[in-house]
């Protein structure tokens, strides 16, 4: 049986990564594509597992070759793909994949893949994205501020592509999204495989559904409005001023 191809997409700091790591702890038969990146490792970062770390000299070898499902520019000049050998071999499994890529890969793979479930993770709030991301510099070595300040710049460019996602997850608690994004694996591979959902399958599809693009306006709202997105004069603004709570 063919597994299904999930993509999960979020600003930088939105905390997708931990959600990914949980998701793995408790669902079997998901597969993680490692991406492939022309940007050097930092803190304990290890090639093949966070990241494949190559040159970007290899990495366009590797586009010229059509090894990549989807690849990007993120970030300034560093490259970022999804190698087409994890799809086929999880595949080869009847295992999911899930991708963990940018808005731009995103869009990629689902013009080629249309059938593919994509999940878009938010922060609550600039606040809280703006800790995180200050907590992830500095566990790295240092707080960088004109990077920090442009990531959350990013933050806002990338959340106004949530209605191309079919689900939404808001991160502010984490064990509830965990569960919710739990839910959605369980509830897609029921629809579509006909797997049955052996613990509270009522409640885990009503997660899920609840978790719809559609049926998440009422929750999005206050986190569209907080990164300026809904706006009175519907103009984006840059909700970004220093916060002396944050040091």
């Amino acid at each position: 049986m063919a597994g299904i191809l999930f993509i999960i997409s979020a600003p930088s700091g939105s905390g997708k990564s931990t959600l990914v790591s949980e998701l793995r702890k408790q669902v079997s038969g998901v597969d993680f594509s490692v991406s492939w990146t022309t940007r050097q490792p930092r803190g304990s970062e290890e090639s093949g597992r966070e990241y494949h770390f190559t040159t970007r000299e290899e990495f366009l070898r590797m586009v010229d070759a059509g090894m990549f499902l989807e690849y990007a520019q993120v970030f300034g000049n560093h490259l970022y793909g999804t190698a087409r050998q994890s799809l086929d071999e999880a595949r080869a499994q009847g295992h999911d994949l899930l991708l963990d890529i940018d808005v731009q890969g995103a869009a990629q793979v689902r013009a080629k893949m249309p059938e593919a479930v994509s999940i878009f993770v938010l922060p609550p709030n600039p606040k809280v994205l703006r800790t995180r991301l200050r907590n992830r510099f500095r566990a790295e070595g240092a707080v960088n501020e004109a990077e920090l300040y442009r990531r959350l710049s990013e933050a806002s460019k990338e959340i106004e592509n949530y209605r191309q996602y079919g689900y939404i997850l808001v991160n502010d608690i984490l064990d509830r999204a965990v569960a919710q994004l739990e839910a959605i694996v369980l509830a897609e591979r029921f629809y579509r495989n006909g797997e049955a959902i052996a613990y509270r399958s009522r409640r885990v599809l009503e997660v899920a559904a609840a978790c719809l693009q559609q049926n998440s306006q009422e929750r999005l709202k206050p986190v569209l409005e907080a990164f300026g997105i809904l706006g009175e004069s519907g103009q984006q603004q840059l909700p970004f001023g220093d916060d002396p709570d944050d040091d």
